[in-house]
């Protein structure tokens, strides 16, 4: 394997690692800020038990995420030098932004309220959290904003004098249209995850309920998960359809390459349920299609042709040159289908299959219901896991749907990769950084399993910050 290949396997292992972190931080945040909220009004005991155990859990996925989300900037410079000079002047400004106003923002508050307990007034300490809350927001949406601009390049001008993209109006790259729909999904997307993971973690501890008097706690917070994950799912299919007709729109390689549709479809294009193609996914050798509604997906109308990955292909080569271009390195215009295809049902059916969950749990639990039967088991385990997976077959998608470019109809992955490292340097960097995050891993697992057993704490009354001296001991500490 060259350098190019191996420092797309790092920057693919390294950034799907991290982002099984980012939604849960997201959603995990809201849910723990309006626990914290309802304690404050109503200062029923249930309230503050689960604000301070699903807040233990929050914080050590937000560490863990913060540590892995480290490494993604550093490789910009390591392994994608050429692109960090081709575009750093428009990246550079929605990440500084992120950087300097977000994370600031998200990990100051997070510290007034792991070690605010008693110290500061009750109503001003559970606004913290909802302080963090909106730093991680803010912290996607400015990420989101430079990775849109890859996907849908505006607000900038080339200058042919140092062959650089150079920004003209930052305003455009923050509301760029792929961003303005991106932006909803992901984070909607995110309270998926974060209410899946209060549901999963709730149920279990349900039904094994020690001592059996906190069953109605945890009921009470699975029920809060499952509505946060129903409601957020109705969300995520609402954007996701604005998404994928802006998709069709600015990057339709993408839309054929999601349905594997080869030739122009006329009328009523369909979606194929399941497909067989051929090895290389160049072709189409069976296929279970249900009539009309890749159109409806991708342009809203049922009678509008959906434009195939062929013909498609040719206007590319008409427009930048033939596969072997000096430009393109002999791509083919052509993202590799099969991971294309199979990662968007993917992240549609494991969507699917986590509101069916949450439903399922809202209806064990009604009138103070304890589900029990064996096959929950499924549920407990796979209602957290299966939004997560979902988000990750989403980016890779995404990301795997643009290529060959970089950045869309600008730059190509193979020229923006850096020109001095070999591929004995990347090895030795992915490497360490995979056992590195395969050991993260273990103690990420470690620490949840350890809380989560424990369950939540029993409730003690919180002291006032006019009974707490300087020697008095934090009352959030690990």
């Amino acid at each position: 394997m060259d350098a190019l290949d191996l420092a797309r396997w790092q920057f693919a292992i390294t950034t799907v690692y991290h982002f099984l972190f980012v939604p849960i931080t997201i959603g995990m945040s809201a849910i723990v800020a309006y626990f914290h909220i309802q304690w404050v009004r109503t200062h029923n005991p249930d309230y503050l038990r689960l604000t301070k155990f699903f807040g233990k859990l929050f914080t050590i996925n937000f560490a863990l995420g913060l540590v892995t989300g480290i490494v993604q900037e550093f490789q910009f410079g390591m392994n994608w030098s050429d692109y960090s000079r081709f575009v750093g002047d428009i990246f550079g400004a929605p990440l500084a932004f992120e950087a300097l106003l977000a994370f600031f923002l998200e990990s100051t508050f997070l510290g007034l309220w792991i070690f605010g307990w008693g110290k500061l007034p009750e109503k001003l300490h559970a606004l913290t959290m909802l302080a963090v809350h909106i730093g991680t927001v803010l912290s996607a949406y400015f990420i989101l904003a430079a990775n849109s601009f890859m996907q849908n390049p505006v607000g900038y001008k080339y200058n042919p004098t140092t062959g650089r993209a150079e920004m003209t109006d930052f305003l455009a790259v923050l509301t760029n249209k792929v961003q303005l729909v991106t932006f909803p999904h992901v984070i909607t997307s995110a309270y998926m995850v974060g209410g899946a993971m209060v549901m999963g973690v709730s149920v279990w501890l349900m039904r094994r309920s020690r001592p059996a008097a906190d069953n109605s706690l945890y009921r009470r917070s699975a029920r809060v998960g499952a509505i946060v994950t129903l409601i957020a799912s109705l969300g995520v299919i609402f954007s996701g359809d604005l998404q994928g007709k802006i998709m069709t729109e600015v990057q339709p390689m993408k839309m054929a390459a999601a349905e594997a549709l080869y030739e122009t479809s006329d009328t009523c294009a369909p979606f194929s349920v399941f497909t067989i193609g051929t090895p290389d996914g160049t072709k189409e050798k069976f296929a279970i299609k249900v009539p009309c509604v890749l159109g409806f997906m991708a342009t809203g109308s049922l009678d509008k042709p959906v434009e195939g990955i062929n013909p498609l292909r040719e206007q590319l080569i008409a427009t930048y040159g033939s596969d072997s271009s000096t430009l393109v390195k002999d791509a083919t215009y052509t993202p590799y289908i099969p991971v294309t295809y199979w990662s968007f049902r993917f992240m549609m059916g494991l969507g699917f299959v986590t509101m069916a969950a949450a439903a399922a749990v809202l209806w064990s639990t009604r009138k103070g219901g304890t589900p029990r039967s064996r096959w929950w088991s499924l549920v407990i385990f796979g209602a957290p896991l299966a939004p997560v997976f979902a988000n990750s077959f989403g980016w890779i998608f995404t990301e795997m749907g643009r290529q060959p470019w970089l950045v869309n109809g600008l730059m190509t992955t193979a020229t923006g990769v850096s020109p001095s490292v070999s591929s004995a340097e990347v090895w030795i960097s992915m490497i360490v950084y995979t056992l590195l995050y395969a050991a993260l891993a273990v103690v990420e697992i470690k620490l949840y399993t350890d809380y989560i057993k424990k369950g939540a704490e029993p409730f003690e009354q919180p002291k006032s910050p006019d009974q707490m001296t300087d020697d008095t001991e934090l009352q959030f500490a690990y």
